[in-house]
């Protein structure tokens, strides 16, 4: 019985027989919540929905298991609040609005699917092993598992055909019990699914992104963190990573965002062409919608969902990345709540347990081998919004702790226009030596190293820049002058980037790899002029630098020879200039 009522935290009376962490439905209307405290016969109880009108008085009821997903055919394309019910039916229910009471409605029972059943008569089927496939999309294959807690010899199975989602398809012989295998599997949002091990991270999460791709790789099965203000550009980085990186699976989370953001997201991503299939990529696209005006509970909730789905498919042997906008938003919600608990605050108002929070969310992330044998990858990226932009605040502090990549966004780059604006000064990827080997196979045994050169001209050029700003550049000798140039070119050529232009808004590593040899070459030949003696307005060719600055528009993806004209031209003019020195 509900003794206590303070927003979404209800107290309740006459609780012994309920178990801690357990999902209950509160009052008249049946609101869903999960037991968080448990003293003697009170417990206290996070709501999940709206509690407007809940009354003192009104009964609580045990659904016997925690706050768990149905996890099965239906979620791919499909787009969800923080608890799993999805927006869509939601809205042809009552148009507009989300009602009190609606209920744990998640995936569509009604709906066939086409199922292939694999799992033969006489069968041992152990936990993770496949028993059915179901075509979800034109781009995934659903892969039906046998439960971790569950095992036995196959004694039934259905012809393939079409079936509903509460259809048992599959019976096991376990012992003296009968397991029944539908088309879904439940799962407790808050408990990680279990794995075989862990594996070594050493393959790239390639995203067409030259500042991440060549000066601050993304791994598959990583942690990245990318933290801004506002406007800054945090969610359109995220669009482009959800768009172009090469993850089988995309989970998208709005968490605490505005109304408006998460529209956009609505309603772009259905209209974008996956570049691998050419369909839509909501066809490998879950979305999590948890505005900020939703109840503050189910946003807290959000980011387990969003991990949870992540870790179903990663156990199918998918590699999924995770986009979670915005980890702040999440933590506000844990202060909140925190707050109506009256525990006592820590650091700027947030609760005490807020970093092994935020570690419990990160370390649901890597590259695993699952319980079936197969290799699947959890990459998370969570945007960061510390108010006015400080980075010495708690969430995005705590957060640096447990990522191997952070990417730090910049106002000032921001307002020049300079996008993704990725301060480049600020930011690091742990996953440099990791991938090293990866890099040398694969696209050029020089690449590491022209990066690195590349980062000691970014980082003297910014030294170069407070000497500039007192005296001026035409006091510092032209070798010093001829970095600033070439910080600049990197900068145009190659660190900013047009998310709309078709070239430029995804590029493949081969060609950053010869966009960024081409500025490195433009580099060692003015350092070999400077050497001679002859003069940097003459080495600063324009013209020259005009066509490297354009060679991100002029080259397309798809032929690059072009490049190799333009080293070629600059090889010519500078070869012309030694000769014309040297006589």
């Amino acid at each position: 019985m509900i003794v206590g009522i303070n927003g979404p935290v209800i107290k309740g009376k006459g609780m012994k027989n309920f178990k801690m962490r357990e999902m209950v439905t509160v009052g008249q209307k049946k609101l869903i919540g999960e037991i968080i405290i448990l003293e003697d016969d009170i417990a206290t109880i996070q709501v999940y929905e709206e509690t407007s009108g809940l009354k003192v008085g009104e009964e609580i009821f045990s659904t016997g298991r925690p706050l768990s997903l149905k996890l099965g055919p239906g979620i791919i394309g499909n787009i969800f609040d923080g608890i799993e019910r999805p927006l869509e039916k939601i809205n042809e229910i009552n148009y507009g609005f989300i009602e009190e009471g609606i209920g744990l409605i998640s995936l569509d029972e009604h709906k066939l699917w086409d199922v292939k059943i694999t799992a033969m008569e006489g069968d041992i089927l152990k936990p993770g092993d496949v028993y059915a496939l179901v075509k979800e999309t034109n781009s995934i294959e659903h892969r039906l598992m046998v439960p971790w807690d569950i095992s036995g010899k196959v004694i039934y199975k259905k012809q393939d055909g079409e079936y509903n989602i509460n259809e048992v398809v599959v019976k096991l012989q376990n012992g003296d019990r009968i397991e029944k295998l539908p088309l879904y599997q439940m799962w407790p949002v808050r408990t990680p699914r279990p794995i075989k091990s862990r594996k070594a991270i050493e393959k790239p999460l390639i995203t067409g992104q030259r500042i991440l791709d060549t000066f601050f790789p993304l791994a598959k099965g990583g942690t990245v963190a990318i933290p801004g203000g506002f406007g800054t550009g945090k969610t359109m980085t995220q669009h482009q990573l959800a768009k172009w990186c090469d993850a089988d699976i995309i989970v998208y989370i709005g968490c605490g965002e505005r109304g408006n953001e998460m529209t956009e997201v609505l309603e772009d991503f259905p209209k974008l062409i996956d570049p691998r299939t050419g369909m839509s990529i909501m066809n490998r696209t879950v979305l999590i919608a948890n505005t900020s005006n939703m109840p503050v509970a189910a946003r807290e909730a959000s980011i387990y969902t969003g991990i949870t789905f992540a870790e179903y498919f990663r156990d199918m042997g998918y590699h999924v990345a995770i986009m979670a906008d915005s980890t702040s938003r999440w933590a506000e919600a844990l202060r909140e709540i925190s707050g109506r608990l009256e525990e006592m605050p820590a650091e700027e108002g947030y609760p005490a347990y807020l970093p092994s929070r935020l570690a419990e969310f990160y370390e649901r992330a890597g590259y695993t081998e699952n319980l079936n044998g197969s290799e699947g990858s959890i990459t998370v990226i969570g945007a960061v919004s510390p108010a006015g932009g400080d980075f010495s605040e708690p969430v995005t502090l705590n957060t640096k702790r447990f990522v191997s990549v952070f990417l730090g966004l910049d106002r000032n780059l921001a307002y020049a226009r300079h996008y993704p604006a990725i301060n480049w000064l600020s930011s690091y990827s742990g996953y440099l030596d990791s991938l090293k080997d990866w890099y040398d196979e694969n696209i050029a045994k020089d690449m590491m190293e022209i990066r690195n050169k590349a980062m000691k001209i970014l980082f003297e050029e910014s030294k170069l820049q407070e000497i500039v700003k007192l005296v001026g550049e035409d006091v510092l000798p032209d070798d010093q002058r001829l970095v600033i140039e070439i910080a600049k070119v990197l900068k145009i050529a190659f660190l900013q980037q047009n998310a709309y232009h078709k070239d430029d808004t995804y590029v493949p590593l081969k060609k950053q790899y010869k966009m960024l040899k081409v500025i490195d070459s433009l580099y060692q030949y003015g350092c070999k002029a400077v050497k001679m003696g002859i003069p940097i307005s003459i080495i600063n060719n324009k013209e020259i630098y005009d066509s490297v600055n354009k060679m991100k528009y002029n080259v397309s993806n798809e032929d690059l020879s072009l490049i190799n004209n333009l080293e070629a031209s600059i090889k010519k003019y500078y070869n012309e200039l030694f000769k014309q020195y040297s006589a």
